[in-house]
């Protein structure tokens, strides 16, 4: 980077430009103590284009953003001050001129000067191969990850598992993640520009973070692209581009584990029930069930074609509903989480769900019924495994 020298950058923008730029960087520049200088956002004129840049050394975010450059130049302030400065000013255009030891904001007839820093401590955000890349439509991008992401460990004692699982194989992005009490696997269409095949693990946090960026509404430009994003990969970093916004991470290093071997390939009772319904019996057997423990019965009596579901707690009392259901197969139960269960059941999109259970030590499946829905391709996998008695 240059040396910074009294009459550098300055630039023009709309406030609306500004204000989403910001609003698209500013959530990565968090409360660093250890590095102040990570609280900023970089206002980086050149070649043309005023880019804003923010990291916490994890993730970097860019956001371009539309404007004329009167002089080259890059300084930086601090991300909440300089953001909630833009957003009370009316929707005019603004000038940032930066001075020795400032950046003055000037819109009409509100001026302020925000104290900053030179450009010269902030760090380097790193440069990721663009030679070859994928590429999906945002939307399904963005669904695939909700669909997925909550199954993700939280604890940092196995790294890997903070992390999903992204495999690129064939024209399609399989997204896996798992706390080893769960797993959600989505599979979703993806093109490129290779036949390379690729399995990496991101960040919850990075996903987290491109959900945010996916969320914000943005501009004219996306829409003509059909609003699709793109992922290039190098040896240990990913990047993501959606728009203007390109968000940078590092990848966690270390082996997935191979959790095929758990999916159960045949079952022995299979259970096709509605989806609401379902919710609503295991939120109501929630309240009874043993505090710490979280646990709801599940049974499948053989030829019944109805599902109980119940609960009992010393503490609390005793409930027992009994649902509608097509039930196929063995007399079978099962004993689960019943916050595993909720959060998988508000992740499939269909109303009409499919469980398949094993027994009552074997990991059980839930996923969309397509019988029911037919013509719907849902290629969605949640599985719980069971709490043994």
């Amino acid at each position: 980077m240059t040396n910074q020298t009294p009459g550098g950058l300055k630039i023009f923008s709309l406030q609306e430009n500004l204000k989403q730029g910001l609003a698209l960087v500013g959530h990565v520049s968090g409360k660093n103590v250890n590095l102040p200088i990570l609280n900023n956002v970089l206002i980086r004129a050149e070649e043309g284009k005023i880019r804003l840049i923010a990291t916490n050394l994890e993730i970097g975010v860019i956001s371009t953003v539309r404007g004329k450059i009167e002089r080259e130049g890059f300084y930086t302030v601090s991300s909440k001050i300089i953001s909630d400065c833009i957003n009370l000013l009316p929707n005019k255009k603004i000038g940032l001129e930066q001075t020795e030891n400032d950046l003055l904001v000037d819109c009409e007839n509100y001026q302020a000067k925000v104290k900053g820093q030179s450009a010269e401590e902030f760090p380097l955000i790193p440069e990721v191969d663009r030679k070859n890349y994928f590429y999906a439509e945002a939307e399904e991008v963005k669904r695939a990850i909700s669909q997925v992401i909550f199954a993700t460990a939280v604890s940092e004692t196995r790294l890997e598992l903070s992390g999903v699982l992204f495999s690129f194989s064939g024209g399609i992005l399989t997204i896996a993640a798992t706390d080893s009490y769960r797993l959600a696997e989505k599979k979703i269409k993806i093109k490129s520009n290779s036949e390379e095949e690729k399995k990496i693990i991101v960040p919850a946090k990075t996903l987290q973070e491109l959900l945010r960026i996916l969320s914000v509404n943005l501009d004219d430009e996306v829409e003509e692209k059909n609003s699709e994003i793109r992922f290039y990969i190098s040896e240990n970093q990913i990047l993501f581009t959606y728009g203007s916004t390109e968000l940078v991470s590092r990848l966690i290093e270390g082996q997935y584990p191979d959790y095929q071997q758990i999916i159960p390939s045949n079952s022995k009772t299979k259970i096709s029930i509605d989806r609401q319904e379902l919710i609503r019996a295991v939120k109501m057997a929630s309240l009874f069930s043993k505090a710490g423990i979280n646990d709801v019965n599940l049974d499948f009596p053989a030829g019944k074609n109805q599902v109980v579901i119940s609960s009992v707690s010393g503490q609390t009392g005793e409930n027992i509903t009994n649902l509608e259901a097509k039930v196929s197969g063995d007399d079978n139960s099962i004993v689960v989480n019943y916050r595993y269960l909720l959060e998988g059941l508000n992740n499939i999109e269909k109303e009409t769900i499919k469980i398949e259970v094993i027994d009552s030590n074997t990991p059980c499946i839930i996923k969309p019924d397509l019988t029911a829905q037919a013509g719907q391709d849902d290629s969605y996998l949640y599985i719980i495994m069971p709490i043994k008695q």
